[in-house]
């Protein structure tokens, strides 16, 4: 079965980039050209019908909610009741980002509960699995990940922040470069950082990203290149080992495009307002014009 962007650069109308043009009040031919350039994304997923909605090139920005239980707190209803409210307030997607309680019907019971695309981290999951079965999160082994991620886009899951960027080439700029403010902010990218350095691995997720991207296009989900050395503090912002991830990131991106499967990338963390327009000028033409998955918070100053 071909995917959207396969279908998009065959000249093919799919319904679902009739109703983006539709939505977004734009022409039918522009939104199926700027699938085919990866510079349109429809979350999707084969296993789920959910709201249609364009990211990228010319359509409005989207505003995505997250919703998740925390080791401390483990309600399902509660994790329901903010996936309505989120829905009902207008957000354009959900995330689901639990990692405490049954984290597999946590996540059916959310895709149940709305229409919004869902996302999430699936190395979340991953490293709790590996904490409950082997009392040791850095005994993941890659076949339980392939399999969980491959389990996730099974059940519905129409976008995933997958951590690819992250290598023992980008671990050794972060080395190099002596210091970091605000350490590593990302859970998912500091498991990944730490099962390396633990197992004297390379990231599977990068070594094998041909198996990552195969998965995920088979369910035609969107692959969001996870930006786990995003800046936690503002000192931190367009460091070397930040700006490393994401030229990997953006080199991954046009690789999984070629291969069928639809891209964004994350980034970029903890930045001053006047940085964000060079970032994302960076990020826009390094990975030709690739939708970009805008993390924060955006820090602010007050004036007295």
């Amino acid at each position: 079965m071909a995917s959207i962007i396969e279908e998009a650069c065959k000249g093919k109308i799919t319904p679902e980039i009739e109703k983006v043009a539709q939505k977004e009040k734009v022409e039918v031919e522009y939104v199926r050209e700027m699938i085919a350039q990866g510079k349109i994304i429809i979350p999707l997923n084969v296993n789920r019908k959910s709201t249609i909605v364009g990211i990228g090139k010319g359509l409005s920005t989207k505003i995505n909610a997250s919703v998740g239980t925390s080791s401390d707190i483990i309600d399902i209803d509660a994790e329901i009741k903010k996936a309505r409210a989120a829905e009902e307030c207008g957000a354009d997607t959900l995330m689901e980002l639990s990692v405490g309680g049954d984290l597999d019907l946590i996540r059916r019971e959310i895709l149940a509960a709305v229409k919004l695309p869902v996302g999430n981290v699936p190395l979340y999951q991953a490293f709790c699995e590996a904490s409950r079965k082997y009392h040791d999160p850095h005994k993941l082994t890659e076949e339980m990940l392939f399999a969980l991620i491959e389990k996730q886009c099974a059940d519905g899951i129409s976008f995933m922040a997958i951590h690819c960027g992250i290598n023992l080439y980008t671990i050794e700029r972060l080395k190099k470069q002596g210091y970091r403010y605000g350490g590593l902010v990302s859970k998912g990218g500091t498991s990944m950082v730490a099962w390396m350095l633990a197992n004297r691995k390379e990231n599977p997720l990068y070594e094998k990203f041909d198996r990552v991207v195969s998965i995920l296009k088979k369910y035609d989900v969107v692959l969001s290149l996870g930006n786990g050395l995003r800046a936690g503090a503002i000192h931190d912002s367009f460091d070397r080992a930040q700006v490393q991830e994401l030229i990997l990131n953006c080199e991954l991106a046009e690789i999984g495009r070629k291969m069928g499967c639809q891209m964004m990338v994350e980034g970029p963390g903890h930045v001053p307002l006047d940085e964000i327009e060079a970032n994302i000028i960076l990020q826009k033409r390094m990975s030709n014009e690739t939708p970009y998955y805008m993390l924060g918070p955006l820090v602010q100053t007050s004036v007295q």
